[in-house]
């Protein structure tokens, strides 16, 4: 792991590097500076052909694949690379190594352009959108990257570990779809409706259609853990809107997954006024985990946040001090940036329960509804 984290350290300032300067740098430098130190990170032996073979083809014809990472003299993970500021969204690329990668008999890919990873199933039956699992940038959130770049590691591809994630991911996704369905749309869906009735036999066929329309009904499906700091996890879903999935970092390749939309109500409730309703206590122990460190501060009867004998405005503020105290002083800003709600945890006094500011901001707000 500490590996993994300076060659990311690294390739962030390459990647600073490069965009200072302005200059092209192309697919072999790409695959130099970028891609093959962070095979070598993952447990990859790229200087052994058995174990990482360049240019691989399945048959003498064939285009070569950049990298074919085997496990027994047999390929278990195809890479295909570009160079540093192409596109992965143009269709090609990814048509390209999942139509290889299905011929050869290889599950898994990933298309990077050392910036960015996606992770794609080419064997799962689903048009090629729906093939992607995860994406990751490099200069995003460090957590989030090493939970995702860790699956194409080689003791999870012997372990199958990211076959055990998928799985899971494509009966949620399926399942997802099928409760979006029965609860979209004007007309409540009649079967719906039917097991509403069989359960509330007092209830009129017409009041329940009505009262399903209003529903705005909001699906919970706990990750599969691949790593600690997925155990909070979750894929939250709201029938009245788009279909939301998690980053395919991912169930999508680099963001966290989004959360229940925050009323104005909510987002007005300061930490000042979680103290006064009681929600938080002066003293009280806060938690936050980055890059596997857990740190913990103190909540001040003033609302501001103490952290190392630091005292801190803001949430987001504190948080930003864990993640130098981590990581060190030259973080880009787009890692830097914070949101102390998300990212600080507490004791909910009531149900004892340790959860997120956040949360315990919206049971407030709730709570102050009723």
């Amino acid at each position: 792991m500490t590996d993994l984290v300076e060659t990311l350290r690294r390739c962030e300032k390459w990647l600073d590097r490069y965009r200072d300067q302005g200059r092209s740098v192309g697919e072999q430098n790409t695959k130099a500076g970028l891609i093959e130190p962070i095979l070598e990170a993952l447990g990859w032996d790229v200087r052994d052909p058995d174990e990482v073979h360049r240019e691989y083809r399945r048959l003498p014809g064939d285009n070569p694949v950049d990298y074919a990472l085997l496990l027994l003299r047999t390929p278990r993970l195809f890479v295909e690379a570009k160079g540093i500021g192409e596109n992965l969204d143009d269709s090609k690329w990814a048509n390209q190594i999942i139509a290889y990668a299905t011929a050869a008999g290889v599950e898994w890919v990933a298309l990077t352009n050392g910036a960015e990873w996606r992770i794609y199933n080419a064997h799962a039956p689903v048009p090629i959108e729906r093939k992607l699992f995860r994406t990751v940038r490099i200069e995003g959130d460090l957590d989030e990257t090493i939970r995702v770049l860790r699956l194409l590691g080689k003791d999870n591809t012997g372990e199958n570990r990211i076959e055990e994630l998928w799985k899971a991911y494509f009966v949620d996704r399926q399942v997802r779809d099928v409760l979006v369905d029965l609860f979209s749309g004007g007309e409540p869906a009649k079967e719906l409706v039917a097991a509403v009735r069989h359960r509330a036999p007092s209830l009129s066929l017409h009041d329940i259609r009505i009262s399903i329309a209003r529903a705005r009904a909001v699906f919970e499906f706990p990750a599969v853990s691949d790593g600690p700091a997925d155990r909070e996890k979750s894929t939250l879903l709201d029938a009245g809107s788009t279909p939301r999935t998690p980053a395919p970092k991912s169930e999508e390749p680099s963001k966290r997954p989004r959360s229940k939309r925050i009323g104005h109500g909510e987002r007005s409730l300061s930490l000042i006024d979680l103290l006064g309703r009681g929600r938080l206590a002066a003293g009280a122990t806060l938690e936050m985990t980055y890059f596997g460190e857990s740190n913990t501060a103190e909540m001040l009867a003033d609302g501001r946040i103490s952290y190392r004998g630091t005292v801190y405005e803001t949430l987001s503020a504190a948080g930003e001090a864990v993640k130098v105290g981590v990581r060190g002083n030259d973080l880009p800003k787009s890692v830097l940036a914070t949101d102390g709600w998300s990212s600080w945890r507490t004791v909910d006094g009531r149900t004892g329960e340790l959860i997120t500011i956040k949360e315990l901001r919206r049971r407030a707000s709730e709570t102050s509804s009723d």
